[in-house]
C-alpha cells in the first residue's frame, strides 16, 4: 500500500474525515474515556469535559490543580491530582472523593480492577482499596512508575526502578519481585494473564513470561514508548514510540521471544497514541503531527481519520461497542467518529 503523505492529495487512501464531528474542548487534554456513549476528555488541569451523544459539552471541576493520572472501567473514571486527592466521575457526571493522601502528596498513578477495586500511588507507596474496606498500602524501594491489576485475582503489579513488584493485597505472603535494571515507568498484564510488560525510561519495553519469569527484551525504538494497547483477544500488543505502529506478537506460549514485531502505518511522524478496537482487528493510531489513521491489522490497510495538524495526538479511545472513536490533540482540538 502506498504510504500516506498528508501533503499529497493523490495518496491512495480512504478518508472519513468528513464523518468526524469536531469538538472544541478549549483546554489541553491528556486522555479520553467513554462512559456509555458519552466521551469524557480529561484535561491537564482541574476539569473534565464530557461530550454527550448530541455533541453538547459539560465542563466539570474534579481537582483543584493538575490532573496527573486517570483510569476508566467504562462505568467511572478515577483520577489522581497534585492536590493529593483521588476522585471518581461516573456516567451521571457525579464527582465523588475516593481517597485523600494523608500527607497531601501527588497521586500520580491509578489502576482499576474489573471487580471494583482501585489502586493508586503517591511517592514510594502503593495503595489498594476494595469496596468500603480500609485501603492497604505497600512501600516500595523507589518511586512508583506505574500500576496494573492482573485480569484474574486481586494481584497488583507495581513498576519502579530496577523492576516490578507483584503484590497480593489480601495475602500475607511477601510480594514477588521481577528484576530488570533501569527505570520502569508503566506496566500492563496480557489479557490471558500469562505475560507482564513494562515501558521504560529508555526507548524500550521489557517483558516477563509469568510462568517461569523468563525475560523478553523488546527494544529498537527511536523514542520512549508512552502508549500501549492490546488487540482484540490479546494476540498482539500495539505500541507507540516509532514512526510506525509496532505490533508485538503474543499469540503463542512464548509471546514475542525470538520473533520480530510487525510494523504498520508508516508516516514521516512518530506515533504518539495507539488504541485497538475492542472487538475487531483494527486499531487507531495518532501521530506527533496530529494525523490519525485507522489500520486493519491483517493487511495494514489504512483509513484517514484526521489530517496532520500542528500538535501531537494526546488521546484516543473507542467505546465498548467499537462504534465510536474519540480523539484529542494536546491543545484540545478534538472529535468523535461514528462508524
Amino acid at each position: 500500500m502506498k504510504e500516506f503523505d498528508p501533503s499529497d492529495n493523490s495518496a491512495s487512501i480512504v478518508s472519513v474525515t468528513d464523518r468526524v464531528s469536531p469538538i472544541a474542548i478549549g483546554m489541553p487534554v491528556t486522555s479520553v474515556h467513554f462512559l456509555g456513549d458519552g466521551a469524557a476528555f480529561v484535561g491537564a488541569e482541574e476539569s473534565v469535559a464530557v461530550v454527550d451523544g448530541k455533541g453538547r459539552i459539560s465542563r466539570l471541576a474534579v481537582h483543584s490543580g493538575g490532573i496527573l493520572c486517570a483510569a476508566s472501567d467504562g462505568t467511572r473514571i478515577v483520577m489522581g491530582g497534585d492536590d493529593g486527592k483521588l476522585v471518581a466521575l461516573d456516567a451521571e457526571s457525579k464527582v465523588g472523593l475516593v481517597a485523600t493522601d494523608p500527607k497531601r502528596r501527588w497521586i500520580d498513578n491509578v489502576a482499576l480492577h474489573p471487580d471494583g477495586a482501585v489502586a493508586w500511588s503517591a511517592g514510594k507507596t502503593a495503595f489498594v482499596q476494595n469496596g468500603t474496606a480500609e485501603a492497604k498500602s505497600l512501600d516500595l524501594p523507589s518511586t512508583v512508575g506505574g500500576l496494573a491489576f492482573a485480569p484474574k485475582g486481586l494481584r497488583l503489579a507495581v513498576a519502579h526502578y530496577n523492576g516490578v513488584t507483584l503484590w497480593f493485597p489480601n495475602m500475607a505472603a511477601k510480594p514477588e519481585f521481577l528484576e530488570w535494571a533501569g527505570s520502569h515507568l508503566g506496566v500492563v498484564f496480557s489479557p490471558d494473564n500469562k505475560f507482564l510488560v513494562t515501558t521504560m525510561h529508555e526507548p524500550a519495553l521489557h517483558g516477563w513470561r509469568l510462568a517461569d519469569n523468563r525475560h523478553m527484551r523488546m527494544s529498537g525504538y527511536p523514542g520512549r514508548v508512552r502508549s500501549l494497547s492490546w488487540s482484540a483477544g490479546g494476540k498482539s500488543l500495539a505500541t507507540s514510540g516509532a514512526d510506525t505502529v509496532i505490533m508485538w506478537p503474543f499469540g503463542s506460549k512464548d509471546g514475542p521471544m525470538g520473533k520480530e514485531p510487525a510494523m504498520l502505518a508508516p508516516l514521516q511522524a512518530r506515533v504518539s497514541m495507539v488504541a485497538c478496537h475492542p472487538k475487531q482487528d483494527i486499531l487507531a493510531a495518532g501521530y506527533g503531527d496530529g494525523t490519525i489513521l485507522m489500520v486493519r491489522l491483517n493487511d495494514g490497510a489504512e483509513i484517514l481519520v484526521r489530517r496532520n495538524g500542528t500538535v501531537p495526538v494526546a488521546a484516543l479511545a473507542w467505546n465498548s461497542k467499537g462504534t465510536l472513536l474519540a480523539f484529542a490533540a494536546e491543545d484540545g482540538d478534538a472529535g468523535i467518529l461514528e462508524l
